[in-house]
């Protein structure tokens, strides 16, 4: 099969990978740590070797190579980059998204290099490192490409300043492997040997592990954080227990070369060594280069969001009508001109724009001003409102209308046409703002309760259809200080409610660097908090498919009504799924089910006969089956005119991908895992028509 070069610069993730302080600590033992790297391996103010990174990233770089279609038989990891940002916590969320970004070709009989590169974002919103893996395909060249650019690190002339001698011991592979790289290669004597070698072998990324702990203990003792870049080229292989040299050379302020070497033998194993450290700059979020709309930006949370946006780089459109507070008058144009007269004034670039939001005349307007100023649409915060609150028996059709015009058809009518630009430029931040009102009810506010818990339907939806654009769509509900609350709350409370103190989570959720889409954010008063719907587990009360009596409800209302392990679902088919789930019972444990199926190649080889034609009348639908791990592989079943085609590797255009760990497709298809169970606690995983993957138990008999 030869490498796959339309995945050139698609999209590999997000994935995201919990942890805790127990993986950064099994890491560090995995690559030589103990009590004299206790900072390593005591969770009593635990560090991270730096290298934990791209242990924990194995993930991304395995669909790397998936998506590249490199010939698995002839992989070997070439070079490696990594390139810090931010110190790496002891426990929380990693979320890498990466890409292929080069293909070179060496030339027939001379393999390729397939080039991913990757970032990683930890859940408290910090970048914490890029990786540039290298993967040398030995029997994937001569495709035509270009061949690789030739790279030169030349070592001092003299001896190195440090050299560290060390012992891996012969079951450091054992203990390595845990951290994610499971390749036979480095625990099968059988695999091994087929592979061309007389064992197991190290991983290339152990070894690369014991050297960064020696590059930080030789150059900045103690303070891992101060990591820069480590780069590498894998250049030999080394079997468990030899002892191995690292070798390294300070070339300047915070600048060093370094290598290891077989002890034994004195082979180069990794070579090309750099290490860059010193402290990390803070931070700084920038909006260079980008352009945002911020809608009712004449004054209050507008005119502040509009400002931080101008000073941090963004060009802003700064959209007010210019109307009162319940949206009557003519309007004016003098609370956006004011605003953008002061973004200019900071150094930045902005222009006004008056148009009506509540139209969608007015809506293509706004969009169509941050075009013809500025050539794109990066960001919208969309904040324009009014209020006409009476008493629900009072409130009038004009007054309810008013209101969901604005906030609710507003946001609609900017949106739309921001988000298809978004959608085609692969990149935009959307903002919706909802209220405390909508979230958790307000006397006399049932007009905007109503617009702002639409909002955030519509936000729902949204982040569905724009996560493959890499478009996230969040919401703030504001507690902040305006025109619109300026007479309804006290005034010393009102004094205390600044929108400055609003302002950074709403820009954090506009940045590159937000890792969220779909989530409710509070904010007020340096006070920041979640909100989401759960929904509890619920019970099943039908009996016989009869539907329950109203008694039925009545005495079992308890449980129905129990949030006690309540569940936050991102989209409708994940409770559809749920549903379902509580109507199936788990089928009784099979008596051979230690005689079934060893691998998913046999389940596949099974398929077709396994295929009840008779249930597949009509059915028009491609399976694409994606099994990680050693036992596991990639398989296609088409099934249409009621015929059933099976073959391995991944279809261009599947209706529904199942992706799932091999051990647990096994224990799933030998008959003691239920499917809807291994759905709902997350081992299976399923992408595109969801709904089509119901069929699969009324086609397949095995």
């Amino acid at each position: 099969m030869a490498l796959n070069l339309s995945a050139l610069g698609q999209k590999v993730g997000p994935l995201a990978k919990e942890y805790s302080w127990k993986d950064v600590v099994l890491y560090a033992l995995g690559v030589g740590a103990g009590f004299s790297d206790l900072d390593y391996c005591y969770e009593n103010k635990l560090k991270v070797i730096p290298s934990f990174s791209i242990a924990a990233i194995f993930d991304i770089l395995a669909q790397i190579g998936l998506k590249s279609e490199v010939n698995l038989a002839g992989i070997l990891h070439g070079e490696q980059e990594l390139i810090f940002h931010n110190p790496i916590p002891p426990e929380g969320t990693l979320t890498t998204e990466g890409k292929i970004a080069h293909y070179y070709d060496k030339g027939q009989d001379k393999g390729a290099l397939v080039i991913g590169e990757s970032d990683t974002w930890h859940s408290n919103g910090q970048k914490l490192f890029t990786s540039i893996c290298t993967i040398f395909s030995r029997l994937d060249g001569g495709f035509g490409g270009e061949n690789a650019p030739r790279t030169t690190v030349t070592f001092p002339d003299r001896d190195p300043d440090y050299i560290v001698d060390e012992q891996p011991s012969e079951d450091q592979p054992l203990i390595y492997r845990l951290s994610g790289d499971i390749f036979s290669l480095h625990v099968d004597p059988q695999f091994a040997k087929a592979s061309g070698f007389e064992k197991p072998i190290m991983h290339g990324l152990c070894t690369h592990g014991f050297a960064c702990r020696v590059l930080i203990d030789k150059l900045i003792p103690g303070q891992p954080e101060k990591a820069r870049r480590m780069v590498c080229r894998f250049t030999k292989t080394l079997y468990p227990g030899v002892p191995i040299q690292t070798q390294i050379w300070k070339t300047g302020d915070g600048q060093a070369l370094w290598r290891t070497v077989n002890g034994e033998t004195g082979d180069i194993v990794i070579d090309n060594g750099i290490f860059e450290y010193g402290e990390i700059p803070v931070m700084q979020i920038r909006f260079d280069d980008r352009v945002a709309i911020v809608t009712g930006a004449g004054a209050g949370l507008g005119r502040a969001y509009a400002l931080e946006l101008g000073r941090r780089g963004a060009k802003v459109v700064v959209n007010d009508l210019g109307g009162a507070r319940d949206g009557s008058g003519e309007g004016s144009s003098s609370p956006a001109d004011e605003v953008v007269a002061e973004i200019e004034n900071l150094g930045g670039s902005a222009v006004a724009n008056y148009d009506n939001v509540a139209t969608a005349a007015g809506g293509e307007n706004i969009v169509k001003s941050a075009l013809d100023a500025f050539g794109r649409v990066d960001i919208l915060i969309n904040n324009a409102g009014i209020l006409r609150d009476k008493s629900f028996v009072k409130m009038d059709p004009g007054n309810w209308q008013a209101v969901l015009d604005v906030h609710l058809n507003g946001a609609y009518h900017v949106t739309k046409p921001a988000f298809e630009i978004m959608k085609a430029n692969g990149y935009g931040r959307i903002i919706m703002t909802t209220s405390a009102a909508g979230l958790y009810g307000n006397f006399g506010q049932t007009n905007y309760s109503a617009a702002k818990m639409g909002l955030v339907g519509l936000m729902n939806t949204l982040k569905l259809e724009g996560q493959k654009y890499d478009v996230k769509v969040n919401t703030i509900a504001p507690i902040a200080a305006s025109r619109l609350t300026e007479d309804v709350l006290p005034p010393d409370f009102f004094d205390k409610l600044k929108p400055e103190f609003v302002v950074p989570m709403a820009l954090y959720l506009c940045s590159e660097g937000c890792p969220v889409t779909g989530n409710i954010y509070n904010a007020g008063m340096g006070f920041y908090n979640r909100a989401a719907v759960f929904t509890g587990p619920g019970a099943v009360l039908t009996q016989d498919d009869a539907p329950p009596s109203v008694e039925n409800i009545q005495k079992a209302l308890k449980n129905v009504a129990t949030v006690d392990g309540a569940r936050e679902y991102f989209q409708l088919n994940e409770q559809v799924g749920d549903v379902l789930t509580a109507f199936t019972a788990p089928p009784p444990a099979s008596s051979d089910a230690a005689k079934g199926f060893a691998n998913a190649a046999a389940v596949f080889d099974a398929m077709a006969g396994a295929f009840d034609a008779g249930a597949a009348a009509g059915v028009d639908v491609v399976f694409q089956y994606n099994i990680a791990g050693d036992l596991g592989g990639d398989w296609s079943c088409t099934i249409k005119d009621g015929a059933c085609t099976v073959a391995p590797g991944q279809h261009e255009s599947p209706v529904c991908t199942l992706k799932m760990e091999a051990g647990d497709f096994l224990t799933m298809m030998n008959g003691t895992l239920p499917a809807m169970q291994a759905y709902t606690s997350g081992k299976l995983k399923i992408e595109g028509d969801i709904m089509k993957s119901q069929l699969i138990e009324k086609l397949f008999k095995f």
